[in-house]
């Protein structure tokens, strides 16, 4: 007892069992299932949360002052490569009208009748791609637009890349695609030949896409004429001769050309640009002439 008496008379060891005793309270509350904090563990939850409120934010500030200037940068180059790109538009916009002025103008002087004017107006609608079966002898594409809305046998079907096929059959309310993928000349009810050219070629250069290679996952453009200067990296386009398909679609880029069977023509074998798969949305290409009718 007497030594206990003693004990207490040690000031620092005296609190420091006591604090050794508080720890050991608050610990047992903590670990217990409590849905409900003890005061000391409100309090220093409290303050921490007041001193990291108090530093936070500032060093937030601080970062995301670093991070704007380096925002600043990227948006002062894409600035630049915007202006360089909006003077480029600026350019061709100016060579377009004039070229579309003097094509009005020609028109005008040969007399076109309001069909001929016509020929190469087109319009495009947007579908939505609503089935699809890729068997590989009978691919086809629904899409959510028919008759009721102008879709007509034969329109040309195109994706952001190019050319994918012409409408098949055609209901009130959707339309079936036959791809190019499904051209095949010894089928009766395959799709029509393309009359075809090479882009700044098309007065060199000619040829009908005709078929699709299922083993290669190629189209073969037939029919070149000798001395046709059209090669590879060509991209190849749809020349507008014989009506059903308008000219300027893209069809695809030349792989290789070959002499054709008997040696009288070449074949040029083309990527497709189309990538024939997984399409949300297509669109349909209608003379402005159809989609009056």
């Amino acid at each position: 007892m007497l030594k206990l008496f003693k004990l207490f008379n040690n000031k620092r060891l005296f609190i420091m069992l006591i604090t050794l005793v508080l720890f050991i309270v608050v610990m047992g509350f903590s670990l217990g299932p409590r849905k409900v904090l003890s005061w000391p563990e409100s309090f220093l939850r409290d303050t921490t949360g007041f001193v990291q409120k108090m530093f936070y934010k500032p060093a937030g500030y601080v970062a995301g002052l670093f991070e704007d200037i380096g925002n600043l940068k990227d948006l002062a180059k894409e600035n630049e490569e915007l202006k360089i790109l909006a003077a480029q538009y600026a350019r061709d916009k100016a060579t377009y009208n004039f070229i579309e002025a003097q094509y009005k103008l020609l028109q005008k002087q040969v007399h076109f009748t309001a069909a001929q004017k016509a020929q190469y107006d087109y319009e495009y609608w947007t579908v939505q791609v609503v089935g699809e079966s890729t068997e590989p002898n009978n691919s086809s594409i629904v899409i959510d637009r028919g008759s009721n809305e102008g879709v007509k046998l034969n329109m040309p079907v195109i994706s952001d890349k190019g050319l994918v096929g012409i409408v098949s059959r055609v209901s009130k309310f959707t339309a079936t695609v036959k791809p190019l993928t499904m051209m095949d000349p010894n089928d009766p009810n395959s799709q029509p030949p393309i009359a075809a050219t090479a882009t700044n070629k098309e007065t060199k250069s000619f040829g009908m896409v005709e078929s699709y290679d299922l083993k290669t996952g190629r189209l073969l453009m037939k029919r070149i004429p000798p001395g046709d200067p059209i090669k590879e990296g060509d991209t190849v386009v749809s020349s507008g001769s014989g009506g059903l398909y308008p000219r300027g679609l893209i069809i695809g880029t030349v792989d290789s050309v070959d002499i054709g069977e008997y040696g009288l023509t070449s074949t040029a074998i083309i990527n497709p640009a189309a990538g024939f798969q997984d399409w949300k949305l297509l669109t349909v290409v209608a003379s402005h002439q159809e989609s009056e009718e």
